[in-house]
């Protein structure tokens, strides 16, 4: 399976997902309308790779911003997560926020709430997240 990639604007965020090693970035912000036009390309090549996952699976999110409609989107893949997790497959996300953004940790808190994919937090250096 070919690695799926693309790149940051000031609507969407960086992508990249690599079925080799499992890892997958999602990264900046996602405030694109409508989202759904973004998203389903993301959201296809993750279905296909969930058909055959690597033996681990590691999402990170570093997300600057994201909106409602976004975050619908992000569910998406993240109950897909929970599917994997469920069949038996070693899953977890890396969910980033900044020292000065507590929101983005609890927006991570509440989707580790929804499914049952292993959460770690991590607090990274403002400079961490692309300024776009």
């Amino acid at each position: 399976m070919e690695k799926f990639e693309l790149k940051a604007s000031a609507h969407t965020p960086y992508i990249h997902f690599n079925a080799q090693s499992g890892e997958m970035i999602i990264q900046g912000r996602s405030i694109s309308q409508p989202d759904e036009d973004f998203w389903a390309p993301v959201l296809k090549w993750f279905y296909a790779y969930a058909a055959a996952p690597h033996k681990t699976t590691h999402v990170i999110f570093n997300l600057e911003y994201f909106n409602i409609s976004s975050s619908k989107q992000i569910l998406f893949l993240l109950h897909k997560l929970n599917d994997l997790l469920e069949e038996g497959h070693d899953v977890h996300v890396e969910w980033r926020y900044t020292e000065d953004d507590l929101e983005m940790k609890e927006s991570g808190f509440d989707f580790s709430c929804v499914v049952n994919v292993p959460f770690e937090f991590k607090c990274v250096p403002v400079e961490v997240v692309p300024s776009i």
